[in-house]
């Protein structure tokens, strides 16, 4: 079954059309940067522009940077502060025409790496994390999704949270060494490691490809590794999560 997957995040909106039993790209990857501000209406022609791009018609499924509940935003988080209450998978279906179900894309990153990647067949607490503009989490337990975590929100000090402590959009605006910035995300790691000993870690976004430059830095007793789709993670799960909606 092919499906198109979308993921939105915070520099860019990303497309593919996914062979969801495979996990495979059946066309090219499609890019449009994400709208500056990234207000409802603004994204929304971004995803019909993306739809109109693969004159696709069916099914799609959405990785989405907000906290949202069965495809409602629940706040704004690093987009627009106007999402906050937006039914999301209704309003890119009054802008395409296409039915869309619309994930947190952290869990739709997890989604494709224990389908088809580095989670795959992996037992107990797997974790995917994505550090991109900030801290996406997906929490699956013997493969299962636990969705909608925001352990990018944790709470780092002084109210803060590590999402703008460690985020790799803060390694960028702070101009941090990969070895500094491996010392902070040793501290998160931490963390996690503390609240819910996961068994195996997966980076996902855009630093899934850096992990070398920064894994020397972080020490803790689970193995912490690349996804293997790298960033392609959050479409490929997105078109996953669409087609466990539609069979």
């Amino acid at each position: 079954m092919e499906i198109l997957g979308i993921d939105v995040g915070g520099s860019g909106i990303k497309g593919a059309i996914i062979n969801t039993n495979t996990g495979v790209l059946t066309s090219e990857r499609h890019r449009i940067p994400t709208p500056v501000p990234a207000t409802p209406d603004a994204v929304a022609m971004c995803i019909k522009e993306l739809n109109e791009y693969f004159n696709w018609k069916g099914a799609v499924g959405c990785g989405f940077p907000t906290p949202q509940h069965h495809g409602k935003c629940l706040s704004g988080g690093n987009l627009h502060k106007t999402w906050d209450g937006v039914q999301i998978d209704a309003l890119f279906k009054a802008a395409t025409g296409n039915d869309f179900t619309v994930v947190n894309d952290a869990d739709a990153a997890g989604l494709a790496e224990v389908t088809f990647g580095a989670g795959n067949n992996v037992p107990g607490t797997v974790i995917t994390i994505t550090l991109g503009t900030g801290i996406g989490s997906g929490l699956f337990l013997d493969g299962k999704l636990l969705p909608n975590t925001e352990f990018g929100h944790l709470l780092y000090k002084n109210g803060d949270i590590y999402e703008k402590y460690a985020a790799d959009s803060i390694r960028k605006k702070e101009d941090l060494s990969y070895k500094s910035w491996g010392k902070r995300l040793n501290k998160y790691f931490n963390h996690l490691q503390l609240l819910l000993s996961p068994d195996l870690i997966i980076i996902g976004g855009g630093a899934s490809k850096k992990l070398h430059k920064f894994q020397d830095q972080i020490n803790v007793n689970f193995p912490i590794v690349a996804a293997e789709s790298q960033n392609n993670a959050g479409i490929i799960g997105a078109a996953l999560a669409a087609k466990e909606h539609i069979t």
